[in-house]
């Protein structure tokens, strides 16, 4: 199918109303960098360490690599085509509608599910016995904070994102200081090491986050030279986080206590000389499971407001309105999926899901970049081409369930768009 110059609407539609360009350069990464250091940092070190034993900072090493090398490839397109949509954008323009599709069905209902799984685990960590009520209150809430304004979720991921960076530098004094569990051999490694490629496809969930920068393109200022440098700065400042609490998590808890754990970071707290400091760790998490539901719903919302322009969603979802101009039908037609996943199901399982999603959404990223013909000299063919592949490798290797359910949400897409489209065919005959 021949590109389209350009990621707007049809000839015989109404031309859209436009977001608002109004976040710079430090909103842009605060939204960034809040989205990857949300709740994942606060729960995904066990199952990844479950998975790769000793070699845990390999499998963060690895994730950091595929990340990168998706965070160059998004950086290129959204300087290119800084609309809201991300990859659902990238995807339609330079490769075609139906790898766009992809993209953005991947996109909305792996990170749906992962909203839903953040939403639940600020239950958990502020009052267990209420769990789902108060996720419930979180995306009504949050939503809420999204329909005042971009402006406003940008602020309030700022005091998020201040108050978790606070607590992991708290984690990792608590660490530093001891006492230091003994080395056990690094019991818990998978055999023959190959737990390390699932588990970087675990970890590759808590670096999406520049995503969103992406997805709020048509909202930043000078989009050519701010996003590049959002997407890059987050993503410079997630993975020396990252590396650096797995390294001090494997120095302060024995390896089988860090693999088995709910919650690593507390537990890491609880067996040091600052074990008083525990509430502390647990409000953080709490904060950081706000900012990346505040970030998620928005940049979800985003994507399905594209993809609705294009009717690949239904049309009103791509109203804008209201005195802040935001996707106000879109935002609420993600709040109340939300909210009917945490009613009707367990979604703590569902990161692996959230995994194989965000990666089809890249490799598409790296595919739409490789045709790009013209790039700056920090961005080859060949990075785009080891983007495409690792995330492949990552999705393919997670644990069976996330694939085969991810798998068979992607084909109920591709099977409901292609009805859609037949319809319309047939309609347009008679």
């Amino acid at each position: 199918m021949a590109s389209r110059p350009q990621s707007t609407p049809s000839p015989d539609r109404s031309t859209p109303q436009r977001l608002q360009r109004r976040l710079g350069v430090l909103d842009s990464t605060a939204i960034g960098l809040g989205s990857m250091l949300g709740a994942g940092v606060f729960v995904v070190f066990a199952p990844a360490a479950a998975l790769a034993g000793s070699l845990l900072a390999v499998a963060v090493a690895l994730a950091g690599v595929i990340a990168y090398c998706n965070a160059v490839a998004s950086a290129q397109l959204a300087a290119i085509y800084p609309s809201s949509g991300g990859t659902y954008v990238y995807g339609r323009n330079t490769l075609g509608e139906w790898p766009g599709f992809i993209a953005g069905w991947g996109f909305v209902t792996g990170k749906t599910a992962s909203c839903a799984a953040m939403a639940l685990t600020f239950g958990h960590y502020v009052a267990p016995q209420f769990a789902t009520p108060l996720a419930v209150a979180a995306v009504v809430v949050l939503t809420g904070v999204n329909l005042l304004g971009i402006t406003r979720t940008a602020l309030l991921t700022r005091i998020l994102l201040g108050v978790v960076l606070a607590t992991l530098a708290f984690v990792a004094a608590a660490a530093v200081l001891g006492p230091h569990a003994p080395s056990d051999g690094g019991a818990g490694a998978a055999a023959g090491g190959w737990g390390v490629l699932p588990a970087a496809g675990l970890m590759f969930f808590a670096f999406a986050g520049y995503a969103r920068i992406a997805t709020l393109g048509e909202e930043v200022k000078d989009p050519t030279r701010t996003i590049p440098r959002a997407i890059f700065a987050a993503l410079a400042a997630a993975f020396v986080i990252y590396l650096g609490l797995a390294l001090l998590l494997q120095w302060q808890l024995p390896a089988q206590q860090l693999a088995g754990s709910t919650a690593p970071l507390l537990d890491a707290v609880a067996s040091s000389e600052l074990s008083a400091g525990a509430p502390f760790v647990q409000a953080g998490a709490a904060a950081a499971c706000l900012g990346a539901l505040l970030a998620l719903i928005t940049g979800v919302g985003r994507t399905a407001m594209a993809m609705a322009r294009e009717r690949d969603l239904p049309s009103p979802l791509a109203r804008v309105g209201g005195a802040h101009t935001v996707p106000y039908l879109a935002e609420l037609a993600v709040a109340a999926a939300v909210i009917v996943l945490l009613l009707t199901t367990n979604v703590l399982t569902v990161v692996g899901f959230s995994s194989f999603g965000v990666l089809i959404y890249y490799s598409v990223t790296n595919a739409a970049a490789f045709t790009l013909p013209t790039r700056p000299r920090h961005a080859p063919r060949w990075l785009n081409v080891l983007g495409f592949l690792g995330c492949l490798l990552l999705a393919v290797t997670l644990p069976p369930a996330s694939v085969l359910g991810m798998a068979a949400v992607l084909a109920v897409g591709l099977a409901g768009r292609f009805l859609v489209l037949r319809r319309r065919l047939r309609k347009a005959a008679a």
